[in-house]
């Protein structure tokens, strides 16, 4: 009886452990599936079902001259660059012109009254009345030395202040006109006229503002012929050695790009800069009228090496991301993008490729229809 009780108990604890067995959650049925990782592929490869739904074309191959592209910035011709100046200093009690006018050589500028014109004038008459005073006393020494009453040394001393005086007189009616004053015109109130026609590119004078003596003084004006501007360069060390002085390059200024102007090479600088090491290479070229300081313009050297490029429909391109890239066949219904670098637009709506395609190399002819079928 003892054993049948004990196996009945085992049985009983065996049946209740069952029961909560059966009564617990199945963890591993309520889980979430275990992640599956994909492995992306390259990026720069498309797989499309049709791909003869963009055909491809053959790139060509076209013979031209190199040519070396360079920026640059418009700088005024300095020995077209005029200084105005006052020899008089005073003050400045009217001004006719103001920075960026375009003037005519002769043209009234501004004004200055100076004591330094009023002495000027002072000086010369007194020079002018000391000339009179040693004429008559000449004059009166001459008949004195005609009738004997006078010895010829005194005579000699009459005439040389008579002749001094006349100098002296000379002396200050050239000091008037060196301060741009007029003899015949006593005044304290001096002209400054330009001396040549330009246009006014520096002004450091304003109404009732001083005007000093040369000394360590910047020039009232400068005006610069623009008729002939420079165009001052960069070109790297490395290519040098394609710029020659007299050869003739084609200008773009970014602010017109479609008009082209010619320049002529006329100096090359000594010196590199020693960090970017680059050299200014100046191009003189007539100015139209629409150069203006400052501008910033793009210069193309021709001549140089000849060199073969591909080309391209221009639609083979694609222009992304401010690169351009080109698809080609990869196999299998496959397309790889390849980064070019283009080169300017030709005749037939072609595009020549500076690097990253070869003459025979094979593209799709129409590259963005592609990259569209592939973003979708």
């Amino acid at each position: 009886m003892n054993f049948i009780r004990i196996a009945g108990a085992v049985l009983a604890a065996a049946m209740l452990v069952a029961c909560d067995e059966e009564r617990k959650p199945d963890v591993t049925a309520e889980a979430p599936p275990p992640a599956q990782v994909l492995t992306a592929g390259d990026a720069d490869i498309v797989k499309v079902d049709k791909p003869q739904q963009f055909p491809l074309v053959a790139a060509t191959q076209i013979d031209e001259p190199g040519t070396l592209n360079v920026t640059g910035v418009v700088n005024p011709d300095v020995s077209r660059n005029i200084p105005v100046i006052s020899l008089a200093s005073g003050r400045v009690i009217e001004v006719n012109a103001r920075l960026g006018d375009v003037v005519k050589k002769g043209q009234l500028l501004m004004r200055v009254q100076s004591d330094v014109i009023s002495g000027a004038f002072a000086e010369h008459r007194t020079a002018v009345a000391d000339e009179r005073l040693a004429s008559s006393q000449l004059d009166r020494a001459k008949l004195l030395f005609e009738k004997g009453a006078m010895a010829q040394k005194d005579f000699e001393i009459a005439q040389d202040a008579d002749a001094k005086a006349k100098i002296a007189v000379e002396n200050a009616a050239e000091r008037i006109r060196m301060l741009g004053a007029d003899v015949n015109h006593p005044t304290s109130v001096i002209d400054i006229n330009s001396p040549a026609a330009g246009v006014i590119t520096e002004q450091n004078v304003a109404n009732s503002g001083g005007v000093k003596t040369l000394d360590n003084s910047p020039n009232l004006f400068t005006i610069s012929d623009l008729s002939n501007v420079w165009i001052v360069c960069d070109v790297y060390e490395t290519d040098l050695s394609h710029v020659k002085v007299g050869e003739h390059a084609d200008i773009r200024l970014n602010a017109y790009p479609e008009m082209v102007f010619k320049g002529v090479v006329s100096d090359i600088g000594p010196t590199l800069d020693p960090t970017a090491r680059t050299a200014k290479v100046r191009l003189e070229v007539h100015n139209p009228g629409m150069m203006r300081i400052g501008m910033f313009v793009s210069a193309t050297f021709h001549g140089l090496t000849h060199e073969t490029r591909a080309v391209v429909p221009a639609e083979a391109v694609l222009h992304l991301h401010d690169r351009d890239w080109v698809y080609m066949p990869e196999g299998k219904g496959s397309f790889r993008r390849v980064e070019v670098q283009a080169g300017p637009t030709i005749a037939n709506n072609m595009q020549e490729i500076v690097a990253g395609v070869l003459p025979g190399d094979k593209v799709v002819s129409k590259a963005l229809v592609l990259q569209n079928t592939a973003d979708q």
